[in-house]
């Protein structure tokens, strides 16, 4: 008979905070529901894996009464590879589709309850939720499910078509009609009878602990009838009838108190509570007075996890055997029951009344001995397959040795079998008590026994894999668990000596494998190859590297971090064997951030500055250079404020020379014709001083330039970056220079030499020797000798066939030529040909002197 289906939920696309979709596995009055994220991207999906593999008959959808999806498309799967995938579209079979009323004409006061009768196998349900109806409520334009409800049969039910025939043939022995009104309301003869108990709306508007009463009155009153005990199902109808107006009652009390509590109104919700327990306890009372239900039955398993309800017409489910579970069944991974309900106090429950005999009272329960053998793993209680796992690890540690080997091995094999099994449960305890069987047969029974590697092995290659599917949780307590348990059996040396884990975790990841499985993994090879190394311990370079740069490559930002952390702590080790797997570290390689991280990281452990620090180091040496460049601008301009006032010295001098002469205008004798006369005043305008050199360009600004990189008579000191003349550029070095504390003199050939080469320089006596300063000058950067004089100096470094070492001398196209001795230079227009010879002007005092210096520093 089909019956309510238990169902957790695997996965969901997302949900707003407080909405998650495991509020769907509790069905109550006042539960929440799922609700997707504000403004989320549609479609939005939820996975719901059930219990055991089902042929699902109906599915019951509980909407919201205004963030109402337009459509809710339903898929189905058999099952799931081992190594956990997303749950695509391909990997399930469409069933179809509902569409859902907008709910305007209620003014979205109301919630439709949706039904779809189906006939499917299989234990994965993935529903799609479409885009939202619109309305003045839904401004964030979200979706939400209050409740969904799965009912079915177990798929290895047997053949249902013989069982349906022979039912059919038996009623037509007994001369029964399947559409006999009399008939109606019973499961008999029915094989597909739905109880109204399994529907949802029972659950959803039900108090959870009169909904427990009510379906355990519901199985005596099938029992009574099959007893043909029909008085005491009369009683039980209607205390049935009478339960389920005072569970709506207590559901609308409980919908109240929280809306009170909601509201900060603690006042009305201790009301509401008290309210609740008085009826509560009066009505529990009545049906005690009437020996319907005893104080055991009414003790709230409120935090039982959605079971399966049981159907006598099955062959296949038998009554339930126990009033109430063991404590052990009262925990379980997913709590289905709301925490609120939890908490209520149990001081009501009432005391066992006397017994007084009747006839129409059911004999008492019998709990059958716990199922102890094997055969309890396949239970569909988890208790007892938690029991039998239990039972299990006992027989194994009590085996005693010089048992036979075959049958060791064969217990063995049978042992990793339900241990493979029991790994995949959904239930933390006995998935728990499969990691203590594993742990004590690795650990314990086979070095007991002797059985050797070869178990060993095949213990590890057996569950291995179905661990790491459950790195993949969604249960994050079951994630650190399955990892822990793998770090922690790779470290025995039964199995550190196999080398099979590492080469189960240097896999590559596939492109479309869940976020919690990637980095469950990731995180579990990173610890790992820290433990074990990558010497002899299953871990190499090799494999490990080709892992990780495939894991650069995945889908997840958290993946590609931790796999450029693998690759940096591998580097650190194994330098020149990583460079092996990356591409080159050049400017198109950066341009991808994970490979720029990574270099950027090698350079850290080289101890070498990384592109950030360098790209700081040229910044700061910038800005150095540049508050150097502004100190020597403002030198300079200094220095060209006395070149000005040198200049109006001269030209007052010359003025007055000129006054004298036109005095004397009788005895002054005319001037050849090829000699223009020069000026009377403003003759020293755009003329340069030290090389004679005279062009409209030199304006103020003009000259600092030309003095700056063009005049063939100065140079920039390397040191301190000064102008000076190239004639006192020795003793620029030795006496002015920023950095004269680090030259000395050469005392054979005159010149400043670093003292830091001076010795070899010395020693060496392989400079060309000076001569006498009356005898002739010295070239600082030629290291000749010439003539001595001011003259002397501009045909050495301007002539054509001067100082070679001279590097302005490109720079000039025309060159002043070499004037008699007591005459001014030749000014001459640079830049193009056909320039104009200038009136020649004498040289100003002071201007060309030897042994003084004239510094200048670029504007």
């Amino acid at each position: 008979m089909p019956h309510k289906i238990g169902f957790v939920v695997v996965s969901s696309s997302g949900h707003e905070d407080g909405f998650s979709a495991r509020e769907l596995m509790i069905h109550a009055p006042t539960v929440s529901g799922w609700r997707s994220p504000r403004f989320c991207q549609f479609p939005q999906e939820i996975v719901l894996q059930m219990v055991e593999r089902c042929r699902i008959r109906k599915l019951q959808l509980l909407a919201h009464q205004y963030m109402i999806p337009s459509k809710v498309e339903f898929y189905i799967s058999e099952s799931l590879p081992e190594y956990f995938t997303p749950y695509q579209a391909e990997r399930f079979r469409r069933l179809g589709y509902v569409s859902l009323c907008d709910n305007e004409k209620t003014g979205c006061k109301a919630r439709e309850l949706k039904s779809v009768y189906v006939d499917a196998v299989g234990q994965f349900l993935k529903l799609i939720f479409h885009q939202n109806h619109v309305n003045k409520y839904n401004v964030y334009n979200q979706v939400a499910l209050v409740a969904v409800n799965i009912i079915g049969d177990p798929a290895d039910f047997g053949d249902e078509s013989n069982i349906t025939s022979r039912e059919k043939l038996i009623d037509h022995y007994l001369g029964h009609n399947a559409e006999d009104p009399a008939l109606e309301g019973t499961c008999s003869g029915k094989s597909d009878y739905i109880s109204p108990l399994d529907d949802l709306a029972f659950d959803m508007y039900q108090d959870p602990e009169v909904a427990q009463i009510i379906r355990r009155l519901d199985e005596r009153k099938r029992e009574a009838v099959q007893k043909e005990r029909y008085d005491y199902a009369k009683k039980l109808k209607q205390a049935i009838a009478d339960l389920q107006k005072v569970g709506e009652r207590l559901g609308r009390y409980e919908v109240e108190k929280r809306c009170a509590v909601e509201k900060e109104d603690y006042d009305l919700a201790k009301e509401k509570k008290q309210q609740m327990e008085r009826f509560r306890s009066r009505v529990y009372e009545q049906l005690q007075l009437h020996e319907l239900v005893d104080a055991e039955l009414m003790r709230r398993p409120l935090d039982l996890p959605l079971q399966p309800l049981a159907c006598p017409s099955s062959p296949h489910h038998q009554p339930p055997m126990r009033s109430l579970p063991q404590p052990e069944e009262r925990v379980s991974e997913n709590r289905l029951a709301d925490p609120f309900l939890q908490e209520k106090p149990s001081s009501h429950c009432l005391d066992v009344s006397p017994q007084r005999p009747t006839v129409d009272r059911p004999p008492p329960a019998t709990d059958p001995p716990p199922k102890t053998h094997v055969a309890g793993a396949y239970s569909k209680t988890w208790s007892h397959r938690e029991d039998a796992l239990l039972t299990l690890h006992k027989q194994l540690t009590d085996t005693p040795v010089g048992t036979p080997k075959e049958d060791l091995k064969s217990t063995l094999r049978a042992a990793v079998f339900l241990v493979r099994r029991a790994i995949r449960d959904i239930v933390t305890p006995v998935f728990q008590a499969s990691l203590k069987l594993l742990k004590m047969i690795i650990t314990q029974y086979i070095p007991k026994h002797k059985l050797g590697r070869l178990e060993t092995a095949h213990c590890v290659e057996r569950t291995i894999p179905v661990l790491l599917t459950r790195t993949g949780d969604s249960s994050a307590r079951l994630r650190v668990m399955a990892s822990n348990f793998i770090q922690e059996i790779a470290l025995f040396k039964e199995v550190k000596s196999l080398q099979v884990i590492p080469s189960y975790l240097v896999q590559p990841l596939k492109a479309n494998s869940s976020t919690h499985l990637a980095m469950s993994q990731m995180a579990l090879l990173a610890r790992l190859l820290r433990d074990l190394g990558t010497e002899g311990a299953g871990f190499t370079v090799d494999s490990v590297m080709r892992f990780s740069v495939q894991a650069l490559e995945h889908r997840v930002r958290e993946v590609r971090e931790a796999a450029v952390g693998m690759i940096l702590d591998l580097y650190a080790q194994h330098r020149a064997l990583v460079l092996e797997y990356l591409p080159p570290d050049d400017s198109t390689t950066r341009r991808n951030v994970l490979y720029k991280t990574i270099f950027e990281g090698f350079a850290k452990i080289d101890g070498r500055p990384t592109d950030a620090e360098m790209r700081a180091q040229k910044r700061a040496a910038a800005e150095e250079a540049e508050k150097r460049k502004k100190e020597e601008i403002r030198a300079l301009q200094g220095q060209l404020a006395a070149l000005k006032e040198m200049q109006a010295e001269v030209q007052e001098k010359e003025s007055e020379a000129t006054k004298a002469k036109n005095q004397d205008t009788q005895e002054r004798k005319v001037a050849p014709p090829n000699a223009p006369e020069i000026p009377d005043n403003h003759y020293l305008d755009n003329l340069c001083i030290f090389c004679g050199e005279r062009s409209e360009s030199f304006t103020e600004e003009g000259l600092d330039l030309h003095y700056w990189k063009h005049c063939l008579m100065l140079t920039r000191c390397e040191h301190c970056r000064q102008v000076v003349e190239i004639s006192s550029l020795t003793e620029h070095l030795l006496t002015e220079c920023d950095q004269k504390d680090g030259f000395g003199r050469c005392y054979r050939c005159s010149e400043a030499v670093s003292k830091e080469e001076l010795p070899r320089h010395v020693k060496t006596r392989d400079c060309n020797p000076a001569k006498s300063e009356k005898l002739a000058n010295r070239c600082p950067l030629c290291h000749e000798n010439f003539s001595p004089g001011e003259e002397a100096w501009k045909a050495h470094l301007m002539g054509p066939a001067g100082c070679t070492m001279n590097l302005r001398r490109t720079h000039v196209l025309h060159r002043t030529p070499v004037l008699p001795p007591g005459k001014g230079p030749a000014a001459t227009r640079a830049g193009t040909s056909g320039s104009k010879v200038g009136s020649k002007i004498p040289t100003p005092k002071g201007g060309l002197s030897k042994g003084s210096s004239r510094t200048y520093t670029k504007r």
